[in-house]
């Protein structure tokens, strides 16, 4: 198969376009494709006037996403069952055979409560439009959706996105924002009665973790591209997950997290339970000391436990065989490090991805245990509303799928920057030292936008 420019490829996938108004394809969802050479993904992205614009980047630095336009879109900004969701997918999985075919989107953290505009409680999008870098490989893909649709329409709808297509240009250099203002949600004196409250005894006994969060709101005078900001994070975090979705031009949500909901090939899936947290040493014997004194703190590594057992127990009864890690590793990021445990299983027959995000999402490692008792705590004492903060985001597709905790984030808002980060509060847990974790948390995305 021949590498093409991109101007090349579009010109192609045009000339497909018009083929399939003469010739009515056999499925009702098309994907046509090129492979085309090299191009730098989130400048691309923030290069185009299409809306929504998404980016997705892989922990594991394979694989690369950036799309635009919507073949399909299903939005729900009111209560929807796992089993809706379920059985929408499903109908859409049989609309083609074609195994590329994805779906991009997420969940917000506690789907009982009203969400962001835009995002809602579930947003999932057949893009239109889709680079796709794979290793070092790089594919156009776009989507065509004859479900219900005229023929002639939807080949127009494909040609006017096809044909808005931008070359990528230069990123807007980085720059720290003037900032007007900052404020907590909630600040420390609420922070610290909640604390209080969930490490007592009789709360402890029968809720014995908690995460706690806070949203930092920064107040600002210029627009900011939110693609920019995602870049320089990459950058700083080029471990973790990298993602990003603007369904308009309004509201940007961007997450450069370390944590796996789930990754899932066929029938086996991987996880993890990422729970406990230190700082990076400023040399190599004191970064040593710190994850050392980590894997030995009962707190941090009770926590991870929980976290562990909980996952383990949730996944047992739709896989054949579930096995994680009896002991915790240590996870480095920039600025901090986590205990880390791995957890694989093998899935059962038939169980599907809404199953998964039920059994799986939200993680104790971002509401807490039991997770009921532990989401209506947040739900009422919390403050404010996380919407997609601490949500799973990812992808669906027939034979794959894969799904990030939306942690280290950040929601982009005209004059403002909404960033969020929690702690997991057990018996014995500090507020002081809680409420420091959560300025470390921050520490990364704090020293992209603001002088420190």
């Amino acid at each position: 198969m021949s590498v093409m420019s991109l101007p090349e490829a579009r010109q192609s996938l045009e000339a497909k376009i018009q083929r399939l108004r003469l010739t009515p394809s056999s499925e009702p969802l098309v994907q046509l494709t090129e492979t085309v050479h090299a191009l730098p993904l989130i400048s691309w992205l923030a290069s185009q006037a299409t809306f929504p614009r998404i980016y997705w980047h892989g922990r594991d630095k394979e694989e690369e996403v950036a799309a635009i336009g919507a073949a399909a879109d299903f939005f729900f900004d009111s209560p929807v069952t796992d089993h809706s969701l379920a059985e929408i997918y499903q109908r859409q999985r049989d609309l083609s055979r074609n195994q590329n075919i994805r779906y991009y989107g997420g969940m917000a953290f506690d789907r009982e409560v009203e969400s962001w505009p835009e995002f809602g409680r579930a947003h999932f999008v057949l893009p239109r439009i889709e680079l796709r870098r794979s290793g070092k490989d790089f594919m156009l893909l776009l989507n065509l959706n004859f479900d219900g649709r005229s023929r002639e329409e939807e080949c127009q709808a494909a040609l006017d996105v096809l044909t808005q297509i931008q070359k990528p240009r230069p990123l807007p250099p980085p720059g720290k924002v003037s900032l007007l203002g900052r404020s907590e949600y909630p600040e420390y004196p609420r922070w610290k009665q909640l604390v209080e409250q969930v490490t007592a005894d009789k709360f402890n006994q029968h809720t014995p973790k908690v995460v706690l969060s806070r949203l930092s709101q920064l107040e600002i005078s210029d627009p900011i591209d939110p693609w920019m900001v995602l870049a320089c994070w990459q950058g700083r975090n080029p471990s973790s997950f990298q993602f990003g979705f603007q369904f308009s031009p309004e509201r940007a949500f961007i997450s450069c997290s370390p944590e796996r909901l789930y990754r899932r090939r066929h029938q086996e899936l991987f996880t993890e339970a990422l729970a406990g947290t230190t700082l990076r040493g400023l040399t190599p014997e004191e970064d040593e000391h710190l994850a050392k004194a980590l894997l030995e703190d009962s707190k941090n590594s009770h926590e991870n436990q929980l976290v562990r057992q909980h996952i383990v127990e949730h996944l047992a009864p739709l896989s054949h065989y579930v096995g994680a890690e009896e002991s915790p590793r240590i996870f480095k990021l920039p600025h901090i490090q986590h205990l880390h445990r791995a957890i694989r299983a093998e899935l059962r027959p038939y169980v599907n991805d809404f199953q998964l995000l039920q059994a799986l999402h939200p993680t104790p490692a971002v509401g807490g245990l039991p997770r009921d008792s532990a989401m209506s705590f947040i739900r009422q004492q919390e403050g404010y509303n996380r919407g997609w903060y601490a949500g799973a985001c990812g992808y669906l597709n027939k034979h794959e799928s894969e799904f990030s905790v939306a942690i280290r984030s950040a929601l982009i808002e005209p004059g403002r920057i909404n960033l969020y980060a929690g702690a997991g509060i057990v018996a014995g847990s500090d507020p002081e030292a809680e409420w420091q974790e959560l300025n470390n948390k921050l520490a990364t995305i704090l020293s992209i936008l603001v002088e420190l």
